[in-house]
């Protein structure tokens, strides 16, 4: 057995997870994620900016500690969005570098759908033959379509729900006139970007990854707190995340933020987040989603375990 660690540093959160592997399978040993919000002021910016790269940086040491601390022989460190868009992101990577010996691997928008595919395929495995994959993050959306066991067309698009918090959001109960703006905006995108190999593929089911669509799922079975098993491949409507819509947006970020299941941090992202996910929905002809809470972390031990 060996024990092996993978950190996923994203635009809005760090996640850590480490597991005792052997052959193909693995144990998970212990898991956490902290919203250092990296691409903070970033769209402003056009960089990555002084205060959220020294706190990312931070939490980067400390899970690599803890990983080390459990005997951890490997991490694997990769950033995604606001790393790999920011002019000063390989500046960002040899500061996590010198604070913690480990090399951070800059992951294109192609690496971390595949990535996040196989994780999805691995822990769904009753998915059907022929399914699109989304990942709403905080600098950016990744679209998969899957056709039997591989990947047929895949897009990344520049759309988070940090630079739409920024832009959209305040701190009071959801203005909807600037809502439907923001909604308009993402539309728009969509039908620019998303390829029309995706939108017509005619695939059976629709996947939703990250934290927006785990965060709903909680949400829709009225979780006193965050449980992955019930999570993880919940089937999502559209309906319900409408009513959740309605719900959220009647209260302030302050009492959003005091909602049980929603990790710290997740409370004012959450509405782009949403207004992305029924954005994606509608674009994609589907009236529900199922939810995965495996992705990226999971994926990359996945490919460190060479897993199919």
């Amino acid at each position: 057995m060996r024990r092996l660690a993978t950190i996923d540093l994203g635009t809005n959160t760090v996640r850590l997870l480490v597991v005792e592997a052997e052959g193909e399978s693995w144990r998970t040993l212990h898991e956490s994620q902290h919203v250092t919000r990296l691409g903070e002021g970033q769209a402003a910016a056009g960089r990555l900016c002084e205060e959220p790269m020294s706190r990312t940086v931070a939490v980067v040491g400390g899970f690599v500690s803890a990983a080390e601390r459990l005997g951890v022989s490997h991490v694997h460190i990769v950033a995604t969005s606001a790393v790999r868009e920011a002019p000063n992101g390989a500046e960002f990577a040899g500061r996590v570098k010198a604070a913690t010996g480990r090399v951070v691997q800059i992951l294109s928008g192609d690496d971390e759908a595949r990535l996040t595919l196989l994780a999805v395929r691995r822990s769904l495995p009753q998915l059907p033959e022929s399914f699109v994959l989304f990942d709403i993050g905080g600098g950016s959306t990744e679209f998969v379509l899957c056709r039997q066991g591989g990947t047929a067309a895949a897009a990344s698009l520049r759309l988070g729900v940090v630079p739409l918090t920024e832009e959209f959001m305040d701190a009071g109960a959801v203005a909807w006139g600037r809502f439907a703006l923001m909604r308009q905006r993402i539309e728009a995108q969509l039908a620019r970007e998303v390829p029309e190999a995706i939108v017509s593929a005619g695939a059976r089911d629709l996947v939703g990854t990250a934290g927006t669509v785990a965060a709903l799922a909680a949400l829709d079975l009225g979780l006193a707190a965050y449980d992955a098993d019930r999570v993880h491949g919940h089937r999502l409507t559209r309906a319900a995340v409408e009513a959740l819509l309605a719900r959220l947006g009647a209260l302030t970020l302050e009492e959003r933020s005091r909602l049980p299941c929603l990790e710290p941090g997740r409370a004012d992202v959450l509405i782009p987040g949403i207004a992305i996910c029924l954005a994606a929905m509608e674009r994609l002809g589907f009236h529900s989603l199922i939810v995965s809470d495996h992705g990226l972390r999971e994926g990359i031990l996945c490919e460190m375990l060479s897993l199919p």
